[in-house]
């Protein structure tokens, strides 16, 4: 009976592959372990077992496996229906989700290492310089891999050398795994075993006389021991001894100390004793209303207003679950949010927490993935972004998803192109699990399940400790400027705002949803506007390093002085970002401290960190943002909160921008008068009569809801209709438009439902690619299942067509 196992690999191919292993291998296989395969010519490739079976695969001989790499599964069964269900769903492959899914660091890919032949002889003159300095560097090194090769020889292409040498018999190639993860060691010292007696203790200070400083080492390890009763690390011997590393090293040689290496996590937060939290009424009753709708329904949605205490209830329904031995995950869609949040939840459950999003590294993801896998203590609550959903649970209970509403939820490029929101509460249904959904302005499609009794709803109107919800003052910006009230972009009642809650000792937060100094330069002479050569986007001016950029590819070019086209000097800028308000406020107030909060600034690892705690700390007093700040930030001392520019959100060409001008608004309404002190919040807009600003002033979520539904209704928008969207991408525009027209006719004729484009974007050129999108609305009575599979079978049926095939095609379910 032959023996097979399918296979899974990180690859955009629509299927999984058959590979051929011995009997002894499939009885110690197990679904979920890695394997190593080759793919392709030779290169191996990490894939993931998902079924054994005795199946002989029809289209191709099966090939061989070429090494088992793990003793146990990485990956639960559980996972792995996930992912078939996120690549079913979001039309993508199993191979997307696994390489999105799993740490690159558990993703080994071979490395082709190049060595010479043993006895090769050649002549020198048959060598080009590029062959000749190869070889020589193999003289000097037996073997290369092709990353040093490329150092070697300073270029980019360098295989059509390599296959030189090889048709010459001169060098050998051959593939090679590497494991990515290195675990943490850290290095300890004990006495050698001989010392431990109290005779030999007396001799070993007589040998030790003099050595002093060896002999103090030796005098401090005893005092540490005596109080730690630990093992001790060389790192604690010598801050504590105030010793150098190089005495330590003459003690192991001596053999008095040996030297031995303990395994430790990257991560890890201290234990405490757990703090009790006291509910206020209105939290009791949210958290009994809880409780009493998980007993009938699966998905709960906590509409509660900002600052309401929702975390307290998420983290009394957290204690819960962790009485009954389950693991919970708790989402955010912003990283800047985990900061604020591991430091109150590790001062509630100390070592219990576990964080995992892309800013930690490749190392300490591992370690979190093994955590959840092994169902660690240290990992019975996980924090993170919405990759941490794709971790290895094994009995998870209850999945947090705060802030509901952020659009950041929604991964964009590359597939799978999937909703952390809905895809947790699918992953919840796998595992007979809950999931609670907060938001202070719940999603339209969310809030219309609750009203339709799929979800249920508790919701929170007070502000925790009585606080008050802040006063909202509109600007009118037209008025501002015509009567010269404007310095320039604030408006007088904005100035005398910020300078009144300074002289109190309080602290600003200012929205402004755009970075960089200003979105355009242009030439006063001739109106010429510096765009980028490879985006259909004009180039960005950031004044701090003093240079023009692409938001969309990073193309930058130094400020010009004079114009491109006519070589006018009389340059000036339009529009303004986060680093000119900045650089206005530093003009107006100048000995405050100013920090800026966008993209440019939190590029480091721990720079989120950094800026928050000494906000929180009062380090900052004015803090400039983009969308980073409306986002779930808890500081008690701010009493004003500035939106520079409303309309920037109002006017956007997307049939969600008023729902989504009204969230980002109160959300960072929310962010003010936190404590005791009636907030303020100033909103600029010249247009302070629309419905939509009128709504948040008066805070009115069920206003905007009915007006965004009744109009969803008529234009056949979610929650309705399902969209899926189409983008075509290729550099060739006639070729675009041709293949765009093509499959825009075939979905017209097969489909009895709304199909609109080819539609050329706002932003129709991007990376020197041109952009067309189709988008395709399906009504609720019509099978999604069925449409999806009708979609596909069109697209690999465009994909048939030669003159088509270089056109990129990626397909993006519910996009919005």
């Amino acid at each position: 009976m032959p023996f097979f196992i399918q296979v899974i690999l990180p690859l955009t191919l629509p299927q999984t592959f058959t590979y051929s292993v011995s009997e002894a291998e499939f009885e110690y296989l197990k679904v979920g372990m890695r394997v190593a395969v080759s793919f392709g010519k030779s290169k191996f490739y990490t894939g993931l077992v998902s079924q054994l079976h005795h199946e002989v695969p029809t289209l191709y001989e099966a090939k061989e496996i070429h090494q088992i790499i793990d003793d146990k599964p990485i990956v639960t069964e559980i996972q792995l229906q996930h992912w078939q269900w996120i690549a079913s769903y979001y039309m993508c492959t199993l191979g997307e989700v696994f390489r999105c899914a799993l740490p690159s660091a558990l993703q080994l890919e071979s490395e082709t290492i190049i060595s010479a032949k043993k006895d090769f002889s050649v002549n020198e003159n048959e060598l080009s310089d590029e062959e000749y300095l190869l070889i020589e560097a193999l003289n000097q090194q037996s073997s290369l891999k092709i990353s040093e090769v490329t150092s070697v020889l300073n270029k980019k292409k360098v295989f059509p050398i390599i296959q030189q040498l090889l048709a010459k018999n001169i060098i050998t190639l051959q593939e090679e795994m590497v494991e990515e993860y290195k675990p943490k060691l850290v290095r300890y010292i004990r006495l050698f075993s001989e010392f431990n007696a109290n005779e030999k203790l007396e001799e070993l200070l007589l040998v030790l006389k003099n050595a002093q400083k060896q002999k103090e080492i030796v005098l401090s390890y005893f005092q540490l021991q005596a109080s730690t009763k630990k093992p001790i690390s060389v790192k604690e011997l010598t801050e504590f001894s105030g010793a150098t590393s190089a005495t330590v090293k003459a003690l192991i040689d001596k053999e008095i100390f040996e030297e031995y290496y303990i395994q430790e996590d990257r991560v890890s937060f201290d234990a405490v004793n757990e703090s009790q939290i006291i509910l206020s009424e209105p939290q009791n009753k949210a958290l009994s209303e809880i409780e009493t709708i998980f007993a009938e329904k699966e998905v709960c949605l906590l509409h509660g207003i900002t600052a309401s205490g929702k975390t307290e209830v998420y983290i009394k329904l957290i204690e819960g679950f962790l009485e009954h031995k389950k693991q919970c995950l708790y989402l955010l869609p912003e990283i800047a949010l985990t900061t604020q949040l591991v430091s109150r939840l590790t001062k509630h459950f100390g070592n219990k927490v576990a964080v995992f999003h892309s800013k930690y590294s490749n190392n300490e993801r591992v370690e979190v993935w093994n955590q959840v896998l092994n169902s660690s203590e240290k990992a019975q609550i996980v924090i993170g972004a919405r990759s941490a959903m794709f971790l290895p649970f094994q009995d998870l209970g209850f999945i947090i998803v705060d802030e509901e509403h952020e659009q950041t939820f929604k991964q964009t490029d590359p597939a799978p192109r999937y909703h952390a929101r809905d895809a947790a509460i699918v992953l919840a249904n796998f595992h007979k699990a809950k999931v609670l959904l907060g938001s202070a302005t719940p999603s339209i499609e969310t809030y219309f399940n609750t009203q339709n009794n799929k979800y249920g709803l508790v919701e929170l109107h007070e502000r925790f400790g009585n606080a008050v919800l802040p006063e909202i003052e509109l600007v009118d910006l037209k008025d501002s400027y015509f009567r010269k009230k404007m310095t320039g972009h604030f408006s007088q009642n904005l100035i005398d705002s910020i300078a009144e809650a300074l002289s109190n000792g309080e602290q600003i937060i200012l929205f402004q949803n755009r970075r960089g100094y200003s979105p355009v330069i242009e030439c006063m002479t001739c109106g010429h506007v510096p765009q980028c050569p490879q985006c259909d986007v004009s180039l960005t001016y950031h004044k701090f390093k003093n240079q023009l950029r692409c938001h969309y590819c990073g193309y930058s070019i130094a400020k010009p002085t004079n114009c491109h086209a006519c070589s006018s000097i009389d340059l000036t800028s339009k529009g303004f970002g986060t680093e000119q308000i900045e650089m206005e406020l530093a003009s107006l107030f100048p000995t405050k401290n100013i920090k800026r909060m966008d993209q440019d600034t939190t590029r480091g690892k721990y720079a989120f960190e950094k800026l928050i705690d000494s906000f929180k700390n009062r380090e900052v007093d004015i803090l400039v943002g983009t969308q980073m700040l409306a986002k779930g930030l808890d500081f008690d001392n701010v009493s004003l909160v500035g939106i520079l520019n409303a309309d920037s959100m109002l006017y956007f060409p997307d049939f969600r921008a008023f729902e989504r001008s009204f969230q980002m608004m109160t959300q960072v309404s929310g962010r003010a008068g936190r404590s005791d002190k009636k907030g303020k919040v100033i909103i600029q807009t010249y247009n302070t009569n629309h419905n939509t600003i009128q709504q948040v002033v008066q805070n009115d979520y069920l206003s905007m809801f009915k007006e965004q539904l009744y109009e969803r209704k008529i234009y056949n928008y979610p929650p309705y209709f399902k969209l899926i969207k189409l983008t075509l991408k290729q550099k060739d525009f006639d070729k675009l438009k041709e293949g765009s027209m093509w499959l825009y006719q075939v979905l017209k004729q097969q489909f009895d439902m709304p199909v609109l484009g080819p539609e050329e974007p706002a932003i129709n050129r991007i990376r020197n690619e041109y952009i067309r999108t189709i988008l395709i609305k399906i009504p609720q009575e019509k099978s999604l299942g069925n449409t999806k599979k009708t979609i596909q079978k069109i697209l690999n049926s465009f994909e048939s067509v030669s003159q088509f095939r270089a056109i990129k095609v990626a397909v993006n379910v519910d996009f919005y």
